[in-house]
């Protein structure tokens, strides 16, 4: 016969958990635009505003996050729009993400992909696994063709935002003139499937400021943008942790970075370097503990 000091303990368990997994949900709607100031311009030039935009995860269902996407624009008034990656969740995503992002991708823009732009999410089977360390890019041939099933039409979505005028920096670098300050910006494909190839900054310019752009912020690549004169470096797909502990902070970053670096701004050495938690969820696990989904303004300001 069981107990009833057991039978209740169970149940306050369950309860306990079915709580938190509806917090974790309602949470992932609880977006936030977090502000940051950096003093990174020559003296006497004019501000430029950087809205950094990550980790999308777009699904169709997403109604509040697309008119919540569609208002940036308006609330926020950006300069220049950067966006670190993994935008959508499925292909029925993509024109729905380009009518919510319509108005910014009138603004001068640049971009680079994440994984879940190039591949749907699979079924998260073990949870636990996630804590174990980050995920591997290393596949054998049967995973290799599960993947290959799995491959969104990113170069719909990739052509889209060129097509608007962004700029795609996958591997590569690019120059921008903003309200008269010339930035140098470089660029990789996403770290975390091993694509990243650091392409450098131009070294015949002389910029009033670089800005190195990643989606996942591995510290090889962190430390290649350091070394090459970076003032600036952002990335995403970190999700902040996405299940967090109140007052502790992150457990994981999927992938090397630290996890007190799993969010916010920082500094890599005397680099500063943005991570967003981003505006998504793993769609395989939509919910979201002590981190809230985020957008990210960074006022650049003149010395």
């Amino acid at each position: 016969m069981i107990r009833r000091p057991l039978i209740t303990g169970a149940l306050t368990v369950a309860a306990l958990a079915a709580a938190t997994v509806a917090y974790g949900v309602y949470e992932t709607r609880r977006f936030v635009v977090r502000r940051e100031t950096l003093p990174l311009l020559p003296a006497g030039a004019a501000p430029v505003r950087v809205l950094h935009l990550s980790d999308i995860h777009l699904m169709p269902r997403d109604t509040l996050k697309l008119h919540w996407l569609r208002e940036l624009d308006a609330a926020l008034q950006p300069d220049l729009v950067v966006n670190t990656g993994d935008n959508i969740g499925s292909a029925a995503s993509i024109p729905l993400l380009l009518e919510a992002m319509e108005p910014l991708l009138a603004r001068p823009g640049i971009f680079v992909p994440g994984s879940n732009d190039y591949y749907a999410p699979k079924p998260l089977i073990n949870p636990f696994k996630y804590f174990a360390g980050p995920s591997s890019a290393d596949f054998d041939r049967e995973e290799r063709e599960a993947l290959a099933r799995r491959r969104l039409p990113s170069d719909q979505l990739f052509a889209a935002f060129e097509q608007s005028g962004w700029l795609n920096l996958t591997n590569t670098t690019a120059r921008v003139n903003l309200s008269g300050t010339a930035i140098d910006f470089a660029g990789t494909d996403d770290p975390h499937l091993d694509l990243d190839r650091w392409p450098g900054f131009a070294a015949a310019h002389s910029p009033a400021l670089r800005l190195g752009v990643t989606h996942a912020p591995y510290r090889r690549v962190l430390d290649a943008m350091r070394d090459d004169g970076a003032d600036l470096m952002l990335a995403g797909h970190t999700h902040g942790g996405q299940i967090c502990l109140p007052f502790y902070g992150a457990l994981v970053t999927n992938c090397d970075l630290p996890t007190r670096y799993a969010s916010g701004l920082h500094w890599w050495d005397d680099t500063p370097f943005n991570v967003s938690a981003g505006i998504g969820a793993a769609p395989a696990a939509p919910l979201r503990i002590a981190c809230r989904p985020e957008a990210v303004v960074i006022d650049l300001m003149p010395r």
